[in-house]
């Protein structure tokens, strides 16, 4: 009788992994055909680069608050019905960006309202989708086994990757032959319902998607204080994270903008220059697996943070956009490949497993804080303090950026210890080839992957 039970378990488990990768589908499909196009829209409505930096800090910051949210809500919901609720409000949320693009279209209403409008409604759709990742994940970690965890996430992150690719493509189809007509505003309109459409889509998925009963769970709790104080390494660590991730969201939020409104590039090329990094990422990611290995996860950090520091002055060099795609953004994927294995084993290195939920919480909260404020320092700058030293305010702080990352590195990273015995973990990478501001602003194309994104199953 075990036996027959295990046996229909083990089929309603393997059907669960199937149904995710048609739901990872949907949910990429609806990301790619949208989100690279947000920077566009905002600009279209004539957002200024404070408001850009607004919308890049708010959205960097509430997707790891709500992420703490969702984890205090699987005390009382089940993760299904977290999950559900979320998509569900997440989908829907694309609905005001697509009548904020038709009231444009219209001319019914001034455009700076409108501004606020979208930058209100992204913030809501990252806020649901935040709430929603920690219920998902510990769910996935429940239905795929552990030694089986790589090899999935690999498969099902290399399928969805292809599909949100295709979606960009897509939606750059629709969108070069309208950049400059009076139908611009209709093309955002019909992305943002597209958007809508197969969120949905992966919300009618989730439906089908069996969710093993969570056991009981000691209730969740997480101590910053604690997490900091009984580890002095992750501590300096944690603090490297702030003020680098400060320093790199001075200027990441604004290569867009320097692209479609300073060097007036076609959405053609603003699209090719942004994928760019996210594919020499992918390409570089084994090479910088083996040099984890041989040399050790601080020895990335210094790759990461250097190439980063290199990146924005590269931009000021040459603004062909063939020196962009191979030079710039090639430097970029390479130090993002260093920095996501770097964060990963580094994170996996200084933590005790059972401290693991509670230090990525606090890392997470700590690059969202970092994320908010650069980007705010930023728009700042570009905005509101007359630069008479360059010919170009976004010039100028891409050398204030540069500045402030090599400080970083050399005030930070010789503090850090490496940790004898630290292996490259071979984690199924995560990239997002289509994030506006935060995992793939044009430079920036890393996020902490699913194995770093551990939440304790509570």
């Amino acid at each position: 009788m075990q036996k027959r039970v295990d046996a229909e378990e083990r089929k309603l488990r393997e059907e669960a992994l199937n149904i995710s990768i048609k739901e990872g589908s949907a949910n990429s499909f609806s990301t790619g055909i949208s989100s690279s196009y947000l920077t566009p829209f905002a600009l279209a409505l004539k957002a200024n680069a404070f408001h850009i930096g607004v919308l890049s800090a708010l959205s960097g910051i509430v997707s790891p608050a709500a992420q703490l949210w969702g984890s205090k809500l699987m005390e009382k919901y089940s993760r299904k019905r977290i999950v559900l609720v979320s998509v569900l409000w997440q989908a829907l949320m694309w609905l005001p960006l697509a009548i904020v693009a038709l009231l444009a279209y219209k001319s019914l209403v001034p455009l700076t309202p409108l501004v606020y409008s979208l930058i209100i409604g992204y913030t809501l759709l990252v806020t649901f989708g935040g709430i929603a990742h920690p219920p998902w994940f510990s769910w996935m970690g429940d239905l795929v086994p552990e030694h089986e965890r790589g090899k999935y996430f690999s498969r099902r992150n290399l399928i969805t990757g292809v599909v949100e690719l295709s979606a960009v493509v897509i939606a750059l189809l629709i969108m070069d032959n309208l950049q400059n007509s009076p139908y611009l505003f209709l093309g955002f309109a019909v992305l943002f319902v597209l958007a809508c459409i197969f969120r949905l889509v992966s919300f009618h998925i989730f439906h089908r998607q069996y969710a093993p009963h969570l056991r009981p769970r000691e209730k969740y709790r997480i101590s910053f204080k604690q997490v900091l104080k009984q580890n002095k390494d992750f501590s300096k660590f944690v603090y490297y994270q702030l003020f680098f991730n400060i320093a790199l969201m001075i200027a990441s939020p604004f290569f867009a903008v320097y692209m479609l409104n300073e060097l007036d590039f076609s959405y053609k090329w603003y699209i090719f220059i942004t994928i760019s990094s996210s594919l020499f990422y992918l390409l570089f990611t084994p090479l910088i697996g083996k040099i984890s290995d041989n040399k050790g996860n601080k020895t990335l950090l210094w790759l990461a943070n250097i190439g980063f520091v290199f990146t924005p002055l590269l931009w000021i060099i040459n603004s062909n956009p063939y020196w962009l795609i191979f030079v710039p953004q090639l430097v970029a994927g390479i130090a993002n490949a260093a920095l996501t294995i770097a964060l990963t084993n580094y994170t996996y290195s200084n933590i005790p497993e059972e401290q693991r939920g509670e230090g990525v919480a606090v890392l997470n909260l700590i690059i969202g804080i970092g994320t908010f404020i650069g980007s705010i320092i930023g728009g700042v700058i570009i905005q509101k303090i007359p630069i008479t030293l360059m010919n170009s305010a976004y010039l100028f702080i891409f050398v204030v950026a540069s500045a402030a990352r090599l400080l970083v590195a050399l005030v930070f990273l010789p503090k850090l210890h490496e940790t004898e015995g630290t292996k490259h973990k071979k984690v199924a990478a995560h990239v997002h080839l289509a994030h506006p501001f935060k995992n793939n602003h044009i430079e920036v194309g890393w996020e902490l992957t699913p194995a770093v994104k551990k939440i304790r199953k509570i």
